[in-house]
């Protein structure tokens, strides 16, 4: 049975037919979609100084987060999809950063989207205010990440949410950042946005048990604002993922980050240096592509 996992307060349920409706896509997958395969593939994709992440799950429920900041993100998606394939099931915005939404308006003109998540950071400017125009003369769902909401695809994956757990349209945009857990079987990804320390910090006092993971998303790009000593190493990822530019201006990733991470004995990939980094797993191994 695909569902959308609870575990709501109070203040969440507003969120219900959103969730229904998640539900909904991801059950037509299951049902519909020919199993091809049990293997879940992951995509940091090459977008430059940016964030783009896709899901591929054995069945095909299909998530993107983050667009890049600019409409390359397009010829990454059709790198990975058939060309009449137009569908993607959930597209989240981790926060409303221009390198990290710029691509989505493209992708909805594009892309039949199911359903569309964020933080509920409030900014105003020209990229994000293009983007909910289009989000409405669409009719696409909305709804503001919560702790505790979990999309299950089938076959045993998971994508929860494990913040924002409070408020936060006040925040700066990378403090708001949606951080996410993608779990199969064993394999344990945490997607981390632009979350800096004091994010890490709340997720730290919430359970840090539960941020153990094969893959770690180095937050914001490497920047030393992110990945703390404390964080890393509740995490101990066997992978880290840098997101960034080649010869970026910002110097990404820092130093500071990378001497974390080799701490902790993660092996740091860098789409600057890479391109797109793929990884499969069954739920059990996990392989780097």
């Amino acid at each position: 049975m695909v569902n959308y996992v609870t575990g709501l307060k109070e203040q969440w349920k507003a969120c219900l037919i959103g969730l229904l409706i998640i539900s909904n896509i991801f059950v037509w997958v299951a049902v519909y979609e020919r199993h091809t395969g049990e293997i879940l593939s992951l995509y940091f994709f090459d977008v430059g100084q940016g964030d783009a992440i896709f899901i591929d799950s054995p069945r095909h429920g299909r998530v993107l987060i983050d667009g890049g900041r600019n409409k390359k993100v397009l010829t990454e998606l059709g790198k990975v999809l058939p060309f009449a394939d137009r569908r993607i099931d959930v597209v989240i915005a981790t926060h409303p950063d221009g390198d990290h939404i710029g691509g989505l308006p493209e992708v909805l003109s594009r892309y039949s989207v199911g359903i569309f998540l964020e933080p509920g950071v409030s900014i105003e400017s020209s990229v994000n205010d293009e983007l909910h125009a289009r989000l409405l003369n669409q009719n696409i769902p909305v709804l503001e990440a919560k702790r505790g909401m979990v999309v299950n695809f089938g076959d045993g994956v998971y994508l929860t949410i494990l913040f924002p757990n409070q408020d936060v349209s006040w925040w700066p945009n990378n403090d708001g950042s949606i951080v996410s857990r993608l779990s199969y079987g064993d394999r344990v990804f945490l997607l981390t946005g632009d979350a800096v320390f004091r994010t890490e910090n709340i997720l730290l006092n919430l359970n840090s048990g539960i941020l153990k993971a094969d893959v770690l998303q180095a937050g914001h790009h490497g920047s030393h604002t992110s990945t703390s000593l404390a964080f890393a190493e509740s995490v101990l990822p066997a992978y880290a993922v840098v997101s960034s530019g080649k010869d970026n201006s910002y110097g990404h990733p820092h130093q500071t980050v990378l001497d974390i991470l080799a701490k902790v004995g993660a092996e740091v990939v860098n789409t600057a240096l890479f391109g797109t980094i793929r990884f499969d797993t069954d739920g059990h191994s996990l392989e780097l592509k």
